[in-house]
């Protein structure tokens, strides 16, 4: 199983997305994240990827869920660890793989994002903690909007 930080920056009533450009998701609406390298804990890779991906440094930043996407077709399964960026260094800037654009609360671009993320996204926005586990047909892409065949989802 693939370990996968995301963070999504939560400020002032908004959050920060970034549209992925290439690569896994290809399309869609995200938070900023990836994989571990050797060496790296989990939050040490959130705020490698976070700076990579869209160009800013957290300083406050909390883990507020983990989640596990596992898919019908055979694709490797993740565990996902999710963290809230309350306040960040630097100005979010378009990189090789995302461009970020903040966005009201209530105007979140669910359509355009991993289905999962309508289901888990209120508890994160309230400030919960949260675990899940999700079951896709297979992963979504710029054509394709994953499908969700099960899932289990609770605040702790």
């Amino acid at each position: 199983m693939k370990v996968l930080t995301l963070c999504i920056v939560h400020k002032d009533g908004k959050v920060l997305l970034g549209m992925k450009k290439r690569g896994f998701g290809t399309g869609r609406w995200n938070g900023f994240g990836g994989k571990m390298e050797e060496g790296e804990t989990i939050e040490t890779a959130a705020r490698r990827e976070l700076g990579e991906e869209a160009g800013i440094h957290a300083v406050e930043m909390k883990e507020l869920g983990v989640l596990v996407f596992e898919f019908k077709d055979g694709t490797n399964p993740s565990e996902v660890h999710i963290f809230r960026v309350s306040d960040f260094n630097g100005e979010p800037t378009e990189t090789e793989e995302m461009k970020p654009q903040w966005f009201e609360t209530d105007q979140i671009p669910y359509g355009q994002m991993w289905p999962d993320d309508a289901h888990w996204m209120p508890l994160f926005l309230n400030g919960k903690n949260f675990k899940g586990k999700f079951l896709f047909d297979r992963p979504s892409d710029a054509e394709y909007a994953s499908k969700i065949l099960s899932h289990e989802l609770c605040s702790l």
